[in-house]
């Protein structure tokens, strides 16, 4: 039976570094700027609209031009400094105007008028200085968001369509855009010992997932090569991750040795389980037999996790995922993606060659896209795997 005593509290990430080419598309989605100015002036100029409908439906005897002041503060949250200084002139002249039309012409109220023109005047141009600082931070958490991806995209190091025996299909999409660097991890590898291939998801966002990636896939990439047995590859990266990762972090993950043709070993470590596709389109979800607990957390466990031996053909097609695929909800209903449902009418006939295989994973990460209305909110992988046409002839 599995055990589990109480873990320490997870530390957290740190981020930092420069960014790389897609700081400017990731300035732009943080801070909006992707957004053409049309919607993005919207907020400022209904304002205007607001208080100049306000002011003329109450007639010449309230005066409500002043709330115009309201109008620099909303231009800030949205617009470039240059962009809200254009918009708050057209705001100046509104006042303007709606004060010749309220009359405000005796003493007093060229007074009263004056103030509200120099207040509106005066937080225009601190306004301005917000919206400049706004777009200096955007692009500050941008570079942050920026290098981690492209330190992700580099430890990744996506194999070929091709590793030994098997044929691949990766579809991989990181949510950097949003900021949200996540830890998806895999690697396929041809050894002595058997093609042996791993997915996992790093428990975390930023630069401290991404370390934490580091640290798990450089151990497999060694102990794949050394161990016999996928349990002995999952007990080297074991060791390594509670040397080199803090306290409380973990990784989910699924190994998978193919050695013989015809069969599979799986070997889940808290990970979303693995689904196999026959040539009819069934899907059978594989759970594990026992489940265990993520990697970085077996000091917290006694005993050992089963490995399950699977059947896989030559028409089949394995489909491996991260709980960004799984967990991806609908852009109106905010259901989560029914991917057993939908993996065998998508899937089916992908072993027959490389270009199906190719077209399956398109068409199943399209039909994920189409679910959540085109946009991923955490790092999303899809690994299809099938037996290279060569080994259809074994027994």
């Amino acid at each position: 039976m599995l055990r589990i005593r109480r873990a320490q509290a997870p530390t957290a990430p740190k981020a930092s570094a420069l960014p790389p080419a897609r700081r400017e598309r990731a300035i732009l989605a943080t801070d909006l700027q992707d957004l053409s100015l049309t919607r993005r002036a919207a907020p400022a100029v209904l304002s205007m609209l607001a208080v100049t409908l306000a002011d003329l439906l109450s007639g010449r005897d309230r005066y409500f031009a002043p709330l115009m002041v309201v109008v620099p503060s909303i231009a800030a949250l949205t617009l470039r400094p240059v962009e809200l200084l254009l918009v708050c002139l057209a705001g100046l002249l509104i006042l303007l105007g709606l004060s010749h039309y309220d009359r405000m012409d005796n003493l007093h109220d060229s007074r009263f008028l004056f103030g509200a023109l120099l207040s509106f005047a005066a937080l225009s141009l601190v306004s301005a200085w917000v919206a400049r600082l706004r777009m200096r931070r955007a692009a500050e958490f941008a570079a942050v968001s920026s290098v981690a991806e492209a330190a992700q995209r580099a430890l990744l190091s996506s194999p070929g369509p091709s590793v030994g025996p098997l044929r691949l299909g990766v579809r991989y999409v990181s949510a950097a855009d949003a900021a949200r660097i996540g830890g998806d991890l895999y690697s396929v590898l041809d050894t002595p010992l058997g093609t042996r291939a791993l997915v996992g998801d790093v428990r975390g966002k930023g630069l401290g997932a991404v370390q934490t990636a580091a640290v798990v896939l450089g151990a497999f990439r060694e102990a794949a090569y050394d161990e016999n047995g996928l349990y002995a590859v999952a007990e080297r990266i074991e060791a390594s991750v509670e040397r080199h990762v803090p306290d409380g972090e973990f990784t989910t993950a699924l190994f998978a040795e193919f050695r013989t043709a015809g069969e599979v070993e799986l070997l889940h470590y808290g990970h979303v389980p693995p689904m196999l596709v026959s040539r009819e389109g069934t899907v059978t979800v594989l759970e594990a037999p026992d489940p265990w607990v993520p990697l970085g957390l077996g000091k917290f466990a006694t005993g050992r996790p089963v490995s399950l031996a699977q059947p896989f053909g030559p028409e089949d097609v394995l489909v491996l995922c991260t709980d960004g695929v799984v967990e991806a909800r609908h852009h109106r209903s905010g259901e989560f993606y029914p991917l057993a449902e939908r993996a065998g009418a998508l899937v089916r006939g992908a072993a027959r060659s490389p270009a199906e295989l190719e077209a399956a994973v398109g068409r199943l990460f399209g039909d994920l896209l189409s679910h959540t209305g085109g946009e991923l909110g955490d790092d999303a992988l899809l690994l299809l795997i099938t037996w290279a046409e060569r080994d259809r002839s074994r027994p």
